[in-house]
């Protein structure tokens, strides 16, 4: 019988030893990525206290239209660079969560950057 490989599992991993090297502070606090197949979330967060400071998504009421595609990513990344910058946030560390730094990944790291974020 043919095992297919977990993908998610793979992820995790990778995402795992990337968080052994990166961490959010006070000072840069670390912009956090998860994406599913229908939506995708942003999350800016500080390591030390364990806090979340402010988060966006393709599932938030001021956003519209598909949440799985290029377009919504980029969006969700003005919208995460506009949260922050209303509360003080412009230099964060770029979490991408395990997964590939393209497609979506990149839109919302591109979104962001265009918001005044800086990474």
């Amino acid at each position: 019988m043919v095992s297919k490989a977990d993908t998610n599992k793979a992820r995790l991993r990778r995402h795992k030893r990337v968080r052994g090297k990166i961490s959010g502070t006070a000072e840069r606090p670390r912009l956090n990525v998860f994406r599913s197949s229908t939506n995708i979330y942003a999350q800016i967060i500080d390591d030390v206290t364990g806090h979340t400071l402010c988060a966006a998504s393709s599932l938030d009421k001021s956003f519209s239209g598909n949440g799985g595609n290029k377009e919504a990513a980029r969006e969700v990344g003005k919208m995460i660079a506009q949260k922050a910058a209303e509360k003080g946030i412009t230099n964060v560390v770029f979490d991408r969560g395990g997964y590939i730094f393209h497609g979506r990944v990149k839109e919302l790291a591109e979104g962001a950057r265009e918001g005044g974020l800086n990474f």
